[in-house]
């Protein structure tokens, strides 16, 4: 996979995780900071990164496997894997600014 490939893959994999959001938040979980890490290599295993805003969300699976789903949709992924981690802790400073904005905190 050349470099401009890769790069090709990964904004699609960030324009998909766009449409994936927490029922409880009408933004999405990228907006919301919630994904730390996208990696990719060259034969299209992808690994993500991601936490809850909270530690016992009550929609953890539906996100994960939202975001699997639409994830394993991309052409070029041949694989999908969403780790759930909790460190760092999430906060709210790490959503965009449009977040904030559509969330009422700015």
């Amino acid at each position: 996979m050349t470099a401009e490939q890769h790069l090709e893959l990964e904004e699609k994999v960030v324009a998909m995780l766009r449409t994936v959001y927490d029922p409880e938040v009408p933004v999405d979980i990228y907006s919301l900071g919630l994904v730390y890490r996208i990696d990719i290599d060259d034969e299209g295993n992808l690994v993500i990164d991601m936490t809850m805003t909270a530690p016992n969300c009550p929609m953890a699976d539906f996100i994960v496997d939202d975001a699997r789903y639409k994830l394993e949709s991309i052409e070029g992924i041949t694989s999908v894997t969403v780790n759930i981690v909790f460190e760092p802790e999430w906060t709210k400073d790490m959503m965009s600014e449009e977040a904030k904005l559509e969330l009422g905190f700015l």
